[in-house]
This record gives C-alpha cells, structure tokens and sequence, in this order.
C-alpha cells in the first residue's frame, strides 16, 4: 500500500517549526530529509525514523518496523501529534545521520 499524500502533508506540517525540512517521493512512498539528511520517511502511512542510538534515547519502546522488504528496521513515531517532540528528536538524530552522497 502506498502512502498518502494526506499523510505525507500531515507530517511536513508536524515538522513545519524545522528549517530545511525536504522530502523526496520513491515508488508511492516518501524520504524525508533534515539538513540534507536522510531521517527517515513515510511508508505505509506510518513515519519511520533510522534506528540510531538518539532516537532510541528519545523512544525506548518504540517498535522496530520494516518500511518494505529487503530494507533495515525503522523505528515506528507514535507521537506524530506532538511538534515538539518530533523537532526534538530531528535535532538529536541530526549529528548521529551520514552525510549525504556527493554527486559525481
């Protein structure tokens, strides 16, 4: 099942308090990136956020789910509704995330 495009808005708006908040589509799902980093993305309806240890820190019971099959585990953002927290853990996530790909 493909996410929505509701869902998707939704979130950006949730994270509307970040600078530099950018998504990507990718086969009916959506990358989220932060900074130019990937956080995450929305998959099925459900954001998604990398299994790193700050995010952990920030949600110890989070489940740990799959956006699709082949991928890594993702842990599942249960307050979604909740801004603050979800600035929060971008900005703890930020430093502990790859930096992005150069392009040749």
């Amino acid at each position: 099942m493909a996410s929505t495009k509701e869902y998707l808005d939704y979130i950006l708006e949730q994270l509307s308090g970040l600078d530099e908040i950018t998504y990507k589509a990718m086969m009916g799902e959506y990358i989220i990136y932060y900074r130019g980093k990937i956080v995450g993305g929305i998959y099925d309806d459900r954001f998604l956020v990398k299994n790193v240890k700050a995010a952990i820190d920030k949600m110890p019971d989070a489940d740990l789910e799959l956006p699709y099959e082949g991928a890594k585990k993702m842990l599942l953002v249960d307050d979604v509704d909740n801004k603050k927290f979800l600035r929060d853990l971008l900005e703890a996530m930020y430093d502990e995330l790859p930096e992005p790909k150069k392009k040749k």
